[in-house]
């Protein structure tokens, strides 16, 4: 008897596997850039900081987190089903996609694990205009992708303006 191995002879079924791939790849590591946030919450030391009367309260961050973070994982798997179109930049808009997710990342242990304000303001610059790269990019590579940074980038200009505000009114 002979024994028969599974191999993927189809095309269409090898890309659509690569899609679902890059779509999981996506979702994974957005989930591990958010889930970073759980090993430092606010607690107590951002409870006692000076806020300025605009500042929104607590309850709204999950929602509007859960929201962005969902948002770039679609354009993340948007973005790697694109890489088929070789005359458009899907590598550099993928480069930039994991460059702005490492920056998000790293946000929450310099503010909330280390409170280092300062530093955590000039690194949140740093994410916003690498998130407006992104939405730029993005465009040229999937205009859907791009309309789903937007509102993490205006989500995240709010977010610098708060924390630099934070920053002076506790320094």
């Amino acid at each position: 008897m002979q024994e028969k191995s599974f191999t993927v002879q189809s095309p269409l079924l090898k890309k659509l596997l690569a899609d679902i791939l890059g779509f999981l790849t996506a979702f994974l590591a957005v989930a591990a850039a958010a889930s970073l946030g759980g090993f430092f919450s606010p607690g107590d030391w951002y409870r006692t900081l000076e806020k300025p009367t605009w500042n929104p309260p607590d309850w709204i961050f999950g929602p509007v987190w859960s929201f962005l973070y969902l948002s770039m994982a679609i354009a993340g798997g948007l973005l790697w089903v694109a890489r088929r179109h070789q005359e458009k930049p899907v590598i550099p808009a993928l480069l930039l996609f994991f460059v702005q997710l490492l920056l998000n990342a790293l946000w929450t242990p310099l503010f909330f694990g280390l409170h280092w304000m300062g530093i955590a303001a000039l690194e949140i610059v740093a994410l916003n205009l690498t998130v407006f790269a992104c939405c730029i990019i993005f465009w040229k590579v999937n205009r859907f992708a791009s309309a789903l940074f937007w509102p993490y980038w205006a989500w995240v200009t709010f977010a610098s303006v708060l924390k630099i505000t934070l920053y002076q009114m506790n320094s």
